[in-house]
């Protein structure tokens, strides 16, 4: 009888301290998780009747991802860069891409890369759209092959010489490159998964295409996405604004759409937030 009610007691103790051990784990794992009141969010300014959910940051899921920093569409010897000028220099797009690029370092955020690279072997497919047919025909992105980087160096696939500080430092993650304008068939998607992002500040070449494309899929695998949108700029042409194509779109399918001041902003709050924490 003593000997039961011994172990009794004895179990209690267990279950007391268990009980104990486990609110303090709770308890760590609540205060390491970022609070609403105090976090940034990002979050469409203007109204245009529709819900505006926003994004509030979490630094430890959150990443910058750029599409297409390269010199075919933003730099002046780039075969795009007649039809990207005018949207570019309205949007100050060249500036602001590196203005995110730094204070995602700056924060110590990580960076992902999602390029377009054309090979040799993809200038023999049967069949193409409009976009893709132009361009095949201007070169556009066009290396010598996979493993091979002869003339790569300031060619139309380079990234922006000022760009190359962030993307080359030995911690951006450049991916494998996507083909047409989405990240379907290349491994942006895995790469966020394993690095544990399902936060994403998204920017880049081109407005209504490989940006547009990038979140609309990476909204489907389930990621939370807002959208830069003076980060970016698109081809306009006599008849078609690729840039209020992209803005309309941002508007319907992102958790939000930002400028790059705001998007710089909550970015370097939450630097400040980290250099603060003991």
């Amino acid at each position: 009888m003593f000997g039961l009610v011994g172990n009794v007691r004895t179990a209690s103790r267990f279950i007391a301290v268990g009980a104990v051990v486990i609110m303090m784990v709770a308890t760590a794992s609540a205060s390491d998780k970022p609070k609403a009141a105090d976090a940034p969010i990002l979050k469409t300014a203007e109204d245009f009747g529709l819900p505006r959910p926003g994004m509030i940051l979490d630094p430890t899921k959150l990443a910058v991802v750029c599409t297409d920093p390269q010199v075919d569409f933003l730099g002046e010897t780039g075969v795009a860069w007649p039809v990207i000028k005018q949207s570019a220099m309205e949007n100050n797009t060249i500036e602001n891409i590196e203005r995110v690029f730094k204070a995602c370092k700056d924060a110590g955020l990580p960076l992902f890369i999602s390029p377009h690279y054309y090979y040799p072997h993809d200038h023999r497919w049967e069949f193409a759209g409009a976009l893709e047919v132009l361009m095949h025909t201007i070169n556009m992105f066009d290396r010598k092959g996979q493993l091979n980087t002869d003339g790569f160096k300031s060619s139309g696939a380079d990234w922006l010489e000022q760009y190359k500080p962030y993307i080359e430092d030995g911690k951006t993650i450049v991916c494998n490159p996507h083909k047409i304008y989405g990240p379907e068939h290349n491994d942006l998607a895995l790469q966020l998964r394993k690095t544990g992002i399902n936060q994403i500040i998204l920017m880049g070449m081109s407005a209504n295409l490989c940006v547009e494309s990038h979140l609309r899929e990476l909204v489907e695998q389930g990621f939370e996405v807002v959208v830069v949108q003076d980060a970016t700029a698109a081809a306009n042409t006599d008849k078609l604004d690729g840039y209020k194509a992209a803005l309309t779109n941002y508007r319907y399918i992102a958790s939000a759409s930002v400028t790059t001041d705001e998007a710089v902003a909550a970015i370097n709050a939450l630097n400040k937030e980290g250099a603060a924490s003991p």
